[in-house]
């Protein structure tokens, strides 16, 4: 049949079960959104307040639902305010597609009104992405994009449409067609790379799993607590593998780092094997390099070759799909036991639990609290600061896909937006955003769009009036010259949740806390809760930058 640029793309969207996207027009996409308004009981808008919180929201959703999210900007600064959202998406490996209309051809490289190159801009920081400069190329494109952002390793793809690619009278012969299915990779699995990891694990005796993002991605939690079990090994994650490992499990001891449990660095520190899932060996996990797992051999299971031998050396890696390898390596292991080695990481467990201030209104009691009163079952978004790391610690996931937050770009100002997201493509599950009235400030107009919306998602800030990690920074490390980090200029964030149609309250001590979460998981529309805690409560246990990770800051 024969259809324009804009009947083209939605047809093409709708070929690839999209049924959300999220976005703000502009003058240059206009003709798209003329065609989307035809197809509202197809593909349902979600108008966001700014195009930054679209590209948090489209990446929230596919986080939260393991679909690809899509977000639409016009150019010009509609475009580049995409920016952070898609880096945001690129840094966590989460498929996304950002759908941007430019200028007319005609108007391409001379600077016209609103004009970006925003290919050149997103090229660092997408997978893959493409400018649409002949109508018959742009079904191809679309169905392209969507096989890059999902296959391999998961990604952002930006796709860039000149606004008469979407002109009413410009058209073309669209023949539908059914999605091409993204296997797993595993052409690199082979049968003598399996069997030389199964002999790295059959000679340890004191092995430690450390399993990150990808093995939320590959969903591959139920090859990955069988092969725990074979192994006989204590499991350690990072922040962006949390929940693909049950955070309930006796064998768990917690997230590994900076801010990771006294348990996991010593283990770690301790164990003779690390096997290390899907993970890229972050700064923030090894902290000195050449002291990390100084003791151990280094087995590692990726998907992407670039991360082997990036920032550790591994004595052996298998390349490929981590639920594939997992699934194929467990048929090949026969069961271990390591119960002195298991019965040593217990006791460390008990002997350096995570501590809760006994009295008053503290960071890790509203996490923790937070915790019981949802059972565990939320999803939990985050911004990014001393709520995002107290949330790790004291929530504990249980399933992949329940923490939402900006691992790698560590982007305030995510939380908010990839709760509108999440709740979107998960009507049903509780969504909760933790901030800081920092990150609050950041994307804060996002309040608009969730009652807009109707969604009743619950936003906690943890105010401290101010900036509390850099703060911590510079407690600790610059003699308390507090520049620039206080915050203490009144803004009144009940009465702004209110002003955008939100419920609104303010707390002070605990009881109070959980009477207002209480009656905002009853709530139908959006609830801002204002916790005001200490300024100068700190993320504990603590490793300076650069420092092997078993030498901790003592609290204080």
């Amino acid at each position: 049949m024969l259809l324009n640029g804009s009947e083209i793309i939605i047809e093409c969207l709708k070929e690839q079960g999209v049924d959300t996207v999220f976005g703000y027009p502009g003058g240059a996409i206009l003709n798209l959104y003329d065609e989307l308004y035809k197809h509202s009981d197809e593909i349902h808008h979600v108008l966001t307040s700014h195009e930054q919180g679209a590209a948090h929201a489209a990446d929230g959703y596919a986080r939260a639902t393991g679909k690809v999210g899509v977000c639409f900007a016009t150019s010009g600064p509609g475009a580049t305010n995409l920016v952070t959202g898609i880096a945001t998406a690129h840094m966590d490996s989460v498929p996304i597609i950002a759908i941007t209309c430019n200028v007319t051809l005609p108007l391409l490289g001379k600077d016209s009104f609103q004009e970006i190159d925003i290919t050149g801009i997103t090229m660092p920081i997408t997978k893959h992405n493409f400018i649409v400069k002949d109508i018959k190329d742009l079904a191809e494109i679309i169905r392209r994009a969507f096989v890059i952002a999902k296959s391999g390793r998961p990604g952002p793809v930006l796709i860039d449409i000149p606004k008469d690619i979407t002109a009413p009278t410009n058209k073309y012969e669209y023949m539908p067609i059914k999605p091409i299915p993204v296997g797993r990779v595993k052409k690199n699995i082979t049968e003598k790379s399996l069997n030389e990891a199964v002999k790295l694990i059959s000679k340890a005796k004191k092995p430690v799993v450390f399993v990150g993002g990808g093995a939320v991605l590959a969903n591959a939690s139920k090859e990955l607590k069988k092969f725990v079990e074979l192994v006989d090994a204590p499991v350690c994650d990072t922040l962006m593998g949390k929940g693909a490992f049950d955070g309930t499990d006796e064998r768990y001891t917690g997230m590994l780092g900076m801010h990771g449990c006294k348990a996991s660095n010593l283990s770690v520190s301790e164990c003779d094997l690390l096997i290390a899932i899907g993970t890229r060996f972050s700064d923030r996990v090894l902290g000195n390099p050449e002291k990390f797992a100084s003791k151990a051999k280094i087995l590692q299971f990726d998907v992407d070759p670039a991360e082997i031998n990036k920032n550790i050396i591994a004595d052996h890696a298998i390349i490929g799909d981590v639920k594939e390898i997992l699934s194929r390596i467990n048929k090949l292991l026969t069961q271990k036991s390591n119960e002195a080695w298991m019965k040593h990481v217990k006791e460390l467990s008990e002997k350096y639990p995570l501590n809760i201030p006994a009295e008053g209104l503290s960071g890790q009691y509203i996490v923790a609290e937070t915790y019981r009163q949802t059972k565990g079952d939320a999803i939990i978004t985050t911004e990014v600061g001393q709520h995002q790391m107290w949330a790790a610690q004291f929530y504990k996931f249980k399933k992949p896909h329940q923490l939402l937050t900006s691992g790698g770009l560590g982007t305030m100002g995510y939380g908010l937006g990839a709760a509108i997201g999440a709740k979107t493509g998960k009507p049903e599950k509780t969504v909760i955003n933790f901030a800081g009235d920092g990150c609050f400030r950041m994307n804060m107009n996002e309040m608009a769009t969730a009652s807009r919306e109707n969604l009743p998602i619950i936003e906690i800030i943890l105010n401290n009036h101010v900036l509390g990690m850099v703060r911590q920074w510079q407690t600790i490390f610059y003699e308390k010259r507090y520049s620039a980090t206080v915050l203490d200029d009144g803004v009144d964030y009940v009465k702004l949740a209110e002003a955008m149609g939100a419920t609104g309250y303010r707390v002070t001590t605990r009881e109070e806390f959980n009477n207002a979460l209480s009656e905002a998981m009853r709530s139908e529309k959006p609830v801002l809760i204002d916790c005001i805690i200490d300024s100068d409560d700190k993320v504990w246990p603590m490793v300076a930058p650069g420092a092997p990770i078993n030498e901790f800051f003592e609290e204080n």
